[in-house]
């Protein structure tokens, strides 16, 4: 590759892990928080390193009664959505596309 085009390159942000899930009572998309409560605001989530996300998906597996389906997503230290699934990830975090009742 060319010089000058390795200096253009922007680095990569360092992505990290978010815990989420769906709640069992309301079917709400939550994320797990630092201390391993849960919350439907993404901006509560907890933002977990390698050793630290596998630890908290064993937190959450555990709580089978409070939540379905755990599973960790990517997303950057200050909690935006990062990685392959953003665009879903960003859809569960913010509610349908449409509004609820409109129909097309």
């Amino acid at each position: 590759m060319r010089p000058d085009r390795e200096r253009r390159r922007k680095p990569k942000p360092q992505l990290m892990t978010a815990v989420t899930a769906w709640d069992t009572a309301t079917g709400t998309s939550v994320w797990m928080r630092a201390d391993g409560s849960w919350s439907e605001d993404p901006k509560e989530m907890g933002v977990f390193e390698k050793d630290e996300a596998a630890a908290a998906l064993e937190k959450a597996f555990a709580q089978e009664s409070v939540v379905t389906e755990p599973y960790i997503t990517q997303v950057t230290p200050d909690r935006q959505i990062a990685g392959r699934n953003v665009m879903r990830e960003t859809i569960r975090a913010n509610g349908p596309t449409v509004p609820y009742g409109v129909i097309v």
